[in-house]
Order: C-alpha cells, then structure tokens, then sequence
C-alpha cells in the first residue's frame, strides 16, 4: 500500500502537476510529496481555492508493463472516443518506452474505459485518468488521488516541449508517473518535469470543448493510418 497525494491542478495562482496519476498539485494515484509550482497567468488562477489534499491508501492491484514489444508500441495512436468527438494522438516510443507501453498496457485492460477528465485550466491543461473518477460523484475529493496501483520512472531525454496538443504524464515528483495524464491546451513554459509521449494528431477541437466530468468513453490503441 502506497500513500496518495491529490493531484491537483492550480491553487491560488500556482499550478502543481503531478501525478500518481495527474497534474497541478499532485495527479492521481501516486505518492510523491514534491510538486512543481509553476506561475499561471491571471486568466489560468481559479478565484477559489480548491478543497485541501487528502491522503488515502491506494491498494496495488496492477504491475508495471515495463516496456512491451516493439510492435504493440510502434506505429500506435491512441483514440479517446468521448460524446462530443474523438481525440486521437501520436505515441512516442523511442523517447518515453515506458509511458507509451503504460498507455497501451491500460488502454488493452480497459482500464481507462468510464474514467473523466477532472481538472481544466483554461489555456492551460485538461487532465484525466483517475479510475476513482469513474464511480465516484464529481468534487469529490478523493477524485485526482487514483491510479494504477504502481509508479514507474520519468523519461525526460527529449527536446519536446509542452506545446499545444502535447500529451503528457501528470506526476506528484520525480518517477511517480501512474495512470493520470493531461494535454495541453496552449503552449506553455513547463520546466522538464512531466514524460511527454506523444501529441494530439486530430480532435483539439475536441479537447477545447472537454470540461471537468466529461468521459473517455472508450479508450482505444491503433495502428497508425
């Protein structure tokens, strides 16, 4: 059993991302007591502070996939059908192997299937992938503390930025990565913090109309067309 610390997205003019599974504050699922503090600018900071942090127990029913063979990674998209429309982004295997295998290992089980996004930032991020989010009542505050069950190690040896349309790990510290991840709504000056591992190729018209509650449907892994 492994602490969990909400992962949470901008309080009171900061932006903490993270993640034991998702960004701003901590994201879901994982423990990790460091988080980044990132300044937003004054359109991005929510006029109220969100709920304080809870600590809960996360039971560990899940492995790591560690990296999978070349041919289940390579060539990939992933498709999130949501009800206003589908996202569908790249993976990038040869910079972030574990987090593209991640995706696809949770994506087969079907782990992500029924789960919302829970934080928006206007200009910002969306961010999703806490499982508790699939059954729990929206503001909950148990909702950005979810995750796997395991962590695995941050891959951070690329020149991709956090520009508009990146998809990346939403993480509570160094190697908390789990199941929350988010993408980016406007490019943004992040520091090189969060494993970027692939970027939207169709539906940011999608993501800009994704609010806090909405579902991923059906998440899906595809060979690239």
């Amino acid at each position: 059993m492994t602490s969990s610390r909400r992962l949470s997205l901008g309080l009171a003019g900061l932006l903490l991302l993270g993640a034991g599974c998702a960004p701003v504050g901590s994201p879901a699922g994982l423990s990790g007591s460091d988080a980044v503090e990132i300044t937003l600018p004054p359109a991005s900071v929510p006029t109220q502070p969100e709920p304080t942090p809870v600590v809960t127990e996360q039971p560990a029913t899940l492995t790591a996939p560690g990296v999978l063979p070349d041919a289940e990674i390579t060539g990939k998209v992933v498709r999130i059908h949501t009800e206003k429309g589908d996202i569908t982004f790249e993976l990038y295997p040869k910079s972030a192997p574990l987090a593209v295998s991640n995706m696809a290992y949770l994506a087969g089980l079907g782990f992500y299937d029924g789960v919302t996004f829970h934080r928006r930032v206007e200009g910002f991020v969306i961010q999703g992938g806490d499982p508790y989010s699939r059954t729990l009542p929206p503001g909950d505050p148990r909702i950005g503390t979810g995750g796997p069950g395991y962590r695995f190690a941050d891959e951070l040896k690329d020149d991709f930025r956090y520009d508009r349309g990146i998809v990346a790990m939403a993480n509570s510290g160094t190697n908390t990565n789990g199941s929350q991840f988010f993408i980016m709504l406007a490019d943004y000056p992040l520091p090189k913090n969060y494993t970027i591992f692939g970027k939207v190729l169709s539906g940011m018209d999608v993501v800009d109309k994704i609010k806090v509650g909405d579902k991923m449907v059906k998440v899906t892994v595809e060979d690239k067309k």
